[in-house]
C-alpha cells in the first residue's frame, strides 16, 4: 500500500480494514457503514437472542421465587393466628395435657422465626432476579470494539465510542424490528415486575410484622435485608436524590392497620387478602408477557415459553 492511499484512508477510521486498497475511497459513511453493518448484525443478532433467553429464565426465576414466597407467607400467618387466638381454641381430649398451650404456642413462635426469615430470604432473591433482568434489559446494543481499522472487527455490550450507538443506525436487526424495539418490550416487561415488586415489598413488610406489632415492627424505611437499598437503586425504586424509598402509587399504606383490627374474623380477613394479593400479582399482565415473548420469539426464530 502505498503513501498516498494510507493518506486517503486517514479521515476514515471506521471502515475495516481491507485486503487490497481500492482505487478511490467513496465518502465516508456510505459503503464502509455498510459494510461495517453487515459484520455488526450477526453480532447484534448473537447478543439479542441471548439477552432475551436470558429474561425468559429470570421470568421463570421470578414465578418460581414468589410461589416459594407466597408458601412462606401462608405458613407465617397459620403460625401467627394459631398462636395468638389458642387461648380460646378448642382442644378436646389434650385440654387436660399438662401446659399444652404452652408448649403449643413456643413451638408456633419458632414456626414464625423460620417463616419469616425464608419470607425475606424469598424476597430478597426476587430483588435480585429484577437487578438482573434490569441490567439485562439495558444489554441489547452492540457496540464496535476498538476501531474499524484493525483486522478484526469485534463487538461488545460496552461503549467504546460516545458515537456509536450500538443500535446499527435503527435498522431491524433480523426481519422488522430494530434494537430499541427490543429494548421498549423488554422495559415493559421488566416495569411490570418492578412495580409488582414494590407492591410485594409493603406485603413482606405487614407480614413480617405481624407477630411484632406491640415490639419492633418493620417500617417502610428500613432495609428489610443488608444492601437491600443499593439493589432497589438499580431497579429505579429508590430516590438516591431524595433518599428514600418510592411507595407504590396506588397503595395506601397504614401501618397499625393490624392493630385496630376488632375481632378474630376481621384479622383472618385482611391477612387473607394480603396472601390473596400476592398470588394475584395484581401488577403483571400475564397475557401481555407471553404476548411479547411471542412477538420476540418469532422475530428472532427461537422459541421463548413462559
Amino acid at each position: 500500500m502505498d503513501s498516498e492511499t494510507l493518506a486517503s484512508m486517514e479521515p476514515n477510521l471506521q471502515s475495516p480494514a481491507a485486503k487490497s486498497p481500492a482505487p478511490q475511497l467513496p465518502p465516508p459513511s456510505t459503503p464502509q457503514s455498510s459494510q461495517v453493518l453487515r459484520q455488526w448484525r450477526p453480532a447484534a443478532q448473537r447478543n439479542i437472542k441471548n439477552q432475551w433467553l436470558k429474561l425468559v429464565s429470570l421470568w421463570k426465576d421470578w414465578l418460581s421465587s414468589s410461589s416459594s414466597a407466597r408458601s412462606h407467607a401462608t405458613s407465617l400467618v397459620n403460625s401467627y393466628l394459631s398462636q395468638r387466638y389458642m387461648d380460646g381454641m378448642e382442644l378436646g381430649v389434650l385440654s387436660d395435657v399438662p401446659d399444652i398451650r404452652k408448649k403449643a404456642c413456643h413451638k408456633l413462635s419458632r414456626q414464625q422465626v423460620t417463616n419469616r426469615s425464608n419470607l425475606l430470604s424469598s424476597y430478597k432473591n426476587m430483588v435480585g432476579i429484577v437487578t438482573q433482568m434490569v441490567n439485562t434489559s439495558r444489554s441489547m446494543r452492540c457496540y464496535l470494539r476498538g476501531t474499524s481499522s484493525s483486522p478484526i472487527i469485534q463487538f461488545s455490550s460496552n461503549q467504546d465510542n460516545q458515537n456509536d450507538t450500538g443500535d446499527g443506525g435503527g435498522v431491524p436487526v433480523f426481519t422488522f424490528l430494530a434494537i430499541a424495539s427490543f429494548e421498549k418490550m423488554a422495559e415493559e416487561l421488566v416495569q411490570m415486575l418492578k412495580s409488582e415488586m414494590s407492591l410485594k415489598r409493603l406485603l413482606v413488610m405487614e407480614l413480617c410484622s405481624i407477630s411484632d406489632k406491640d415490639n419492633n415492627s418493620i417500617v417502610w424505611s428500613e432495609e428489610l435485608y443488608p444492601g437491600e437499598f443499593d439493589d432497589l437503586i438499580i431497579c429505579g425504586l429508590y430516590s438516591d436524590e431524595a433518599s428514600e424509598l418510592i411507595f407504590p402509587s396506588d397503595a395506601s399504606y397504614k401501618s397499625d392497620m393490624p392493630t385496630n383490627l376488632s375481632g378474630h374474623q376481621e384479622e383472618r380477613n385482611v391477612l387473607q387478602v394480603y396472601l390473596t394479593t400476592w398470588l394475584a400479582e395484581v401488577k403483571i399482565d400475564r397475557l401481555r408477557i407471553d404476548e411479547i415473548f411471542a412477538i420476540v420469539g418469532e422475530e428472532v426464530h427461537i422459541t421463548l415459553s413462559s
